[in-house]
């Protein structure tokens, strides 16, 4: 356990002495500011497209918003605020096989499974970090500005698109702990997501596949029920489970 926690710690130290700390909590502060403001704005930006639109034929009466509009962007930004932490973190195991500082650990005794352990817990403890830091922003800027009793079923949507940020996460170190570069792992992440996607759009197979998970906007505006998306996060669940098992296995036999 010792030894463990000692590997967190300086892998927690890199990310501070990198700076990829500092900018994921930019990032994501970033984010959960931008959906409020993008929400308040719009009625604004709307009135002084007024006149080139009337021209057009189109007449804007009565603009309102509500906190559904600033949880509607949240939903819609939150994919590119994962996209970036993976961008991001990506090398996280990759940049130790190029530079080879893990051989140092390992033949100091670090078993290979808590290498896979630390990094893809602290991965996790990130994303949630933040995921949570994004999710408070929003909500206290609705809370004051309207209220959120309007978002129906939150919470729930906020959990399906964190297990499915964790689903990434765990197929990054599955990949990661086979792939020699991080395109190698982007590659195999994307890849695996766009056929989830895919093979949802097929009758059917959509409440299977974890990419129905990003499908918050559904929830909180009650056109889709909870049970709906329980089979999806049961089946997520168990993939990640499945991913963070099998990565084990193929980084005891890499070569470093």
């Amino acid at each position: 356990m010792k030894s463990l926690l000692a590997f967190m710690k300086k892998e927690w130290m890199e990310q501070l002495r990198s700076g990829r700390l500092v900018l994921l909590g930019i990032l994501f502060a970033l984010f959960g500011i931008m959906n409020p403001a993008i929400a308040k704005l719009t009625p604004w930006l709307l009135e002084r497209m007024a006149d080139t639109l009337e021209g057009s034929g189109l007449a804007l009466t009565g603009i309102s918003v509500s906190a559904l509009d600033s949880w509607m962007q949240f939903f819609k930004n939150i994919p590119m605020a994962l996209t970036i932490f993976l961008l991001l973190e990506s090398r996280i195991f990759t940049r130790e096989y190029q530079s080879g500082t893990l051989v140092l650990a390992l033949t100091k005794g670090l078993e290979r499974y808590k290498v896979v352990i630390s990094k893809t817990l602290l991965l996790v403890l990130l994303w949630s970090a933040g995921y949570g830091l994004c999710f408070g922003i929003t909500y206290g800027y609705n809370a004051y500005f309207w209220g959120n009793a309007a978002a129906q079923n939150l919470l729930h949507a906020l959990l399906c698109w964190w297990l499915f940020g964790v689903w990434t996460i765990a197929l990054t170190a599955l990949f990661s702990a086979g792939a020699q570069s991080n395109t190698g792992v982007l590659a195999g992440t994307g890849s695996v997501v766009l056929a989830s996607y895919l093979i949802g759009m097929f009758p059917g197979a959509k409440e299977y596949m974890p990419t129905l998970l990003m499908d918050g906007n559904s929830l909180i505006y009650g056109s889709s029920d909870v049970q709906a998306y329980t089979l999806a996060m049961i089946i997520t669940a168990v993939l990640c489970m499945l991913c963070f098992a099998a990565s084990i296995p193929i980084f005891n036999k890499k070569q470093l």
